[in-house]
């Protein structure tokens, strides 16, 4: 039985879907990206498929949150060889990529 985490911070992903084959993509994400993660103690939040706006306002079309309860596994996480192998693989898939971590909240954050 999993167990309930306090969630205190949050790494956000951001990018565009850049292949043509959004089957591998979500084989990808569901078979190895997000079981990955959470067997490094990150946990899969929520993910937003946006509207895109104009390009003054533009936003990435996918946002994907993962949480944590410390600081501490996302930094691990991040400076690890896996997370650096899973975001190359990632990167055969989206485009506009980036990422930041910040203090979990509820609602929709940017």
């Amino acid at each position: 039985m999993t167990q309930p985490i306090v969630p205190r911070y949050k790494l956000m992903l951001f990018y565009d879907l850049a292949t043509n084959n959004s089957e591998a993509y979500y084989q990808f994400v569901m078979t190895e990206m997000i079981p990955v993660a959470h067997e490094m103690g990150l946990y899969i939040f929520r993910a937003f498929h946006t509207i895109p706006g104009t390009l003054k306002d533009y936003r990435p079309m996918r946002q994907v949150e993962y949480i944590a309860e410390d600081l501490q596994t996302i930094q691990r996480v991040l400076d690890s060889e896996t997370w650096h192998e899973l975001e190359a693989r990632l990167a055969d898939h989206v485009s506009n990529y980036h990422r930041k971590v910040v203090k979990f909240r509820q609602g929709f954050q940017l």
